[in-house]
Order: structure tokens, then C-alpha cells, then sequence
């Protein structure tokens, strides 16, 4: 036995891994997770509906957006820092470069959040000034993106077919536009909650007008296409965002502006009702679309995240339409929606959390999956 044992292979030591190197494959698409977790606490505090404990849970949630967010800024300030060459090819990668939408959306949706539920734990005070800084930022962040990201795909990017993720960069106004009448009634009257809607009205028009530029080559693309790859089927969901989330703005924007434009509620429902009526149908197709993928063995991916915040989007957008219309079937439509708002959102935290202790969703990608391919 001893003999044996001198002949066993000696254990090397295993190599030491930098701590930054950790976050070397750390990209843009992570925000979706701050995003997906703040639409759960805004959706959740406005429901029409009110049970024991929600608003103090939704608080809680909030929270963790607000911390998921503070990490993860942390952690791509290290990956610009260290990692250089890397954010520069996300940039280049038309697959990676329109989830650079993602950052301006969840600083937007953290600070929509403040002002919804936030201040139950911060303070009023506190909550409006943290949503205000996060508003501007992600505001200045998502109009940048939205005319950079753009411009790489013209002029850098070679674009094979069309894909959902187009929307992400586009969309972002359209959160601004949605979340920025909370902060009208915190404005001096006059001139400065004017120009604030005047500009949220505008990032409206800016980023539904994209939106029905996009939207069309997505569809196309399905119908001539075929179906995605399987892991980014998810990614079907993201056509929900500006469909919710152009309601959810319509709606707020209306009621923000009901003293001095009365009209501006009829003309919030007349855009709504149509435009919810075109997301329940996609998320009807959507849906299919995964169930199809999962029966072929679709495994978890960052992709999950999409039916996160997309879905809650169509939970304010009806939320929203219930509160001007006072119809029953409308809150009852908020309700079903949040509960599969909850369901996706536990499955994708889940998953992630797992990823995350093993490694394995921090690992380098694996090789691109061409566009094109049609799955059977």
C-alpha cells in the first residue's frame, strides 16, 4: 500500500483566480435582474386590490432592488476598470450592445420605486431625492443609449435578422415617461411640472415611435425565420415592455396632467385599452413559444429575466387602466398578472442564485448561436 501511495500524482495547487477577473463576463443583460425585482415592489404597492402585508413585502423587495442595484453598479464600475478591452466588445457585439438599455431602465425603476413604496422605510424626504437623482440619471443614461446603440447598429454592428433585444435601448424613454409624472407633484407649480411633462410626453412619442419602427422587423423575422434558439426564446417577452409599459406611461401621464388637461384621461384610455389588448395576445404567443422551448429542452438562462419586467409592465398598464375606468375586470386582470409576475420572478431569482454559487452564469460564454437558426 505504501508503495502505491509514492506513485499517486502529487497535488498541485489549484490556480488562484483575481477577484476581478470575476466579473470579467459581468454584462449589461444583469440589470434585468434590478429591473425584474423593482417591478415586482411598484406592481405589487399599486394593485387595485389590498391584502395583509403586501405593501410592507413590496417594500421589502424594493430594498433588495435597491441593493441588487448599488452591487451591481459596484461590480461594472470593477469590470470597466480592469476589464476594458471587454466592455468595448460588448459594445461591438450587436448581441450585447442593445442591453445597454438595462442599466437606464433599473435606475429609473429603483427611483420609481422610492416614491411608490420606498418612503415607507426611508422617509418622504429621503425617497423623493433618491428617486430625482436616480430619475435624471437613468433619463440622461437611456437617451444616450438610445441614440448610441442605434448608431453602433448602423455603422459597426453586421445584423444578420432582427431580434427582440432591439427593443431594450428604445424602451428606456418610455420607462422615464412612465415613472416621471411621480415626481411632478414633488416639482414648484408652473413651469417646472410643465416642462417636465412636456418631456416626459416627448420621451412617449420618441420611444413609441421607435417601437413601431422595430416591432414589425420582429414579427417579420418569427414568420420568415422560424422560431429563436431555444435559450433565447424568453427573449420574445421583451416586445411586452413597451407595450406595458406605453400604457403605464399613458395612464400616469394622464393623471399627472387631469387639471389642466381634463381630456388627457380619454385620450390615455382610448391609446390603453387597444394597445393592452395587442399584449395580451403577444403574451398569450409568447408564452407558447417557451412552453414549445422547454418541451425541447430549454435550459435556464439571463434570458429568463425577460419575463420579469415586461410582465409587470402589462401589471401597471392595467393597473393603471383600472384606476381610470373603475372597471372590475381590469383589477381582476392586474391580479392574474402579478401572480404570474410573482411565479416568474421566484423561478428566475432562483435559478440565478444558483447560478451564481456555482459559477456558472460569471463563466465565459460559450460560442455564438447564429441568429438565423430555425429549431424543430
Amino acid at each position: 500500500m505504501g508503495a502505491m501511495a509514492t506513485l499517486a500524482p502529487p497535488r498541485l495547487p489549484l490556480p488562484r483566480v483575481s477577484r476581478t477577473s470575476a466579473v470579467r463576463h459581468l454584462g449589461p443583460n444583469w440589470y434585468a435582474t434590478v429591473m425584474g425585482t423593482a417591478i415586482v415592489a411598484n406592481a405589487g404597492a399599486t394593485l387595485p386590490v389590498r391584502a395583509p402585508g403586501l405593501r410592507t413585502a413590496c417594500a421589502a423587495v424594493w430594498a433588495l432592488s435597491l441593493l441588487m442595484l448599488l452591487a451591481l453598479l459596484a461590480a461594472r464600475a470593477v469590470h470597466w476598470a480592469h476589464h476594458r478591452d471587454q466592455a468595448r466588445a460588448h459594445l461591438l457585439d450587436p448581441a450585447v450592445a442593445p442591453f445597454y438599455g438595462c442599466p437606464a431602465m433599473a435606475l429609473v425603476s429603483v427611483g420609481g420605486g422610492a416614491v411608490v413604496v420606498g418612503g415607507d422605510w426611508i422617509g418622504p424626504g429621503a425617497a423623493v431625492a433618491l428617486a430625482a437623482a436616480l430619475f435624471l440619471a437613468g433619463t440622461v443614461t437611456g437617451l444616450t443609449v438610445a441614440v448610441t446603440v442605434p448608431y453602433l447598429m448602423v455603422v459597426h454592428h453586421k445584423v444578420d435578422s432582427a431580434s427582440p433585444v432591439w427593443l431594450l435601448p428604445v424602451v428606456s424613454p418610455m420607462v422615464s415617461a412612465a415613472l416621471g409624472p411621480l415626481l411632478v407633484p414633488h416639482l414648484p407649480p408652473g413651469q417646472w411640472q410643465r416642462t417636465l411633462l412636456i418631456c416626459c410626453y416627448g420621451m412617449f412619442g420618441l420611444s413609441l415611435l421607435a417601437t413601431l419602427v422595430v416591432l414589425p422587423l420582429v414579427f417579420g423575422r418569427l414568420v420568415t425565420g422560424g422560431p429563436p434558439p431555444l435559450a433565447l426564446t424568453p427573449t420574445l417577452f421583451l416586445v411586452l415592455g413597451p407595450l406595458g409599459q406605453s400604457t403605464t406611461a399613458a395612464t400616469n401621464l394622464a393623471a399627472a396632467a387631469a387639471p389642466g388637461m381634463p381630456y388627457a384621461t380619454g385620450l390615455a384610455v382610448l391609446y390603453g385599452v387597444p394597445v393592452m389588448g395587442f399584449a395580451l395576445m403577444w403574451l398569450a404567443l409568447a408564452g407558447a413559444m417557451v412552453l414549445r422551448a422547454r418541451r425541447r429542452g430549454m435550459g435556464f438562462a439571463m434570458t429568463w429575466w425577460a419575463l420579469t419586467f415586461p410582465v409587470g409592465t402589462c401589471v401597471t398598464g392595467a393597473e393603471g387602466l383600472a384606476r381610470h375606468t373603475g372597471l372590475v375586470a381590469l383589477r381582476w386582470l392586474a391580479v392574474g398578472l402579478f401572480a404570474l409576475l410573482l411565479v416568474a420572478w421566484l423561478t428566475a431569482a432562483v435559478r440565478t442564485a444558483r447560478g451564481l454559487v456555482g459559477g456558472a452564469l460569471l463563466a465565459a460564454p460559450p460560442g455564438p448561436v447564429p441568429a438565423t437558426a430555425r429549431t424543430t
